[in-house]
């Protein structure tokens, strides 16, 4: 892709390795937290944007593999939660995010958007209506912008917004767990596990019932794999959902009208997205992993070569080895051998160009 915007791009995408800027995400403040989970052995402690929890546990690989067989947690309780309440609630969010969510069924899970007025991707959000209340998860620090914005668009709605960050944690049951919650436990069940809203003054005796406990390197992996984009990794201020997947997903297309519909639908009927979402195999013989933000190039140019994208989150998985997702420019030819900062990668369509 050249230099010069696209006709379908909601602004001028002219240099596809600024991951983060002022405005964006991944560059919001986050307060300073830490579990008390990292008092378990062996516990060390993650870095941004997953302060506050454990990286791993002493063994990253055996944690993945508990979780995937079906067993242990993950620590989430650093993410931030808000909730809604009022008997126009889903009816009101409705018309604020991208999905469908004016009929929503208790228990049942789904994610939804925030756009900007430009369809850049502000917020995204993992919800569920237990009957009287919509229960919602976000990145950590995002609390406050998220809950002024609902405050902000109020109006005449019965509806109530809390930030519930200080007294209720996020939990992951891998798929397979038959570990039982508790009767004061609010779960969003996914296809890969489930997402548990707690009191706060119940993670240690949590822990302590459903071990053994995975870190968040583990879980992070396995979202790579399961190429599953993160606001603030996979995203920078100008993404939009096209270009990680998130058509579908998070965005309803039969939907009445919400803000950044307009470039939603102009890039689904007339156009493509400037950039996508692609899955890396990184070589192995590198010891150090790419770091996010770090530029993604065609191999054959070499290290020098024209920029072409940027690196969003590696990780390394216990089957696969190191991998990765990368945003690179639309054009890229698929079946190209990548630089991934300076790491050989070869790569797998996640975003079809």
């Amino acid at each position: 892709m050249s230099s010069e915007p696209s006709p379908t791009s909601p602004d001028s995408p002219d240099s596809p390795d600024s991951p983060d800027s002022p405005d964006s995400p991944a560059a919001a403040a986050v307060p300073v937290y830490a579990s008390p989970l990292l008092a378990l052995p062996g516990a060390v402690a993650a870095d941004a944007p997953d302060a506050g929890v454990a990286a791993h546990y002493g063994d990253l690989f055996r944690e993945q593999r508990t979780l995937e067989h079906g067993d242990g947690f993950v620590d989430l309780s650093h993410r931030d939660v808000v909730t809604v309440t009022g008997e126009d609630r889903l009816t009101w969010l409705h018309l604020l995010l991208t999905q469908h969510v004016s009929e929503l069924p208790p228990g049942r899970a789904t994610e939804a958007l925030i756009l900007s007025a430009k369809g850049h991707v502000e917020h995204a959000l993992y919800l569920v209506d237990d009957g009287a209340t919509t229960w919602m998860h976000t990145e950590p620090g995002r609390a406050a912008a998220l809950t002024g914005y609902l405050e902000s668009m109020k109006f005449f709605y019965r509806v109530e917004i809390a930030d519930r960050t200080a007294d209720c944690a996020v939990v992951f049951l891998p798929a397979g767990s038959i570990a039982e919650p508790g009767p004061d436990a609010v779960v969003r069940e996914t296809a890969w596990g489930r997402e548990v809203f707690l009191p706060r003054t119940r993670l240690e005796e949590f822990a302590a019932a459903h071990g053994p406990a995975a870190g968040v390197l583990a879980f992070e992996a396995l979202r790579v794999a399961g190429h599953r984009p993160r606001l603030g990794r996979e995203t920078d201020h100008r993404t939009i959902p096209h270009e990680l997947g998130w058509i579908g997903s998070a965005v309803h297309l039969d939907k009445g009208c919400y803000r950044g519909q307009e470039t939603v639908a102009r890039v689904q009927n007339l156009g493509k997205p400037p950039r996508r979402l692609v899955f890396l195999h990184l070589d192995g013989s590198e010891v150090k992993l790419p770091e996010h933000g770090d530029p993604v190039r065609l191999a054959a140019d070499g290290p020098e070569g024209r920029v072409l994208g940027f690196v969003t989150t590696a990780a390394r998985h216990h089957e696969l080895g190191p991998i990765a997702l990368a945003l690179v420019k639309r054009n890229v030819p698929e079946d190209a051998e990548l630089l991934a900062g300076p790491t050989v990668a070869a790569q797998e369509t996640v975003v079809a160009p």
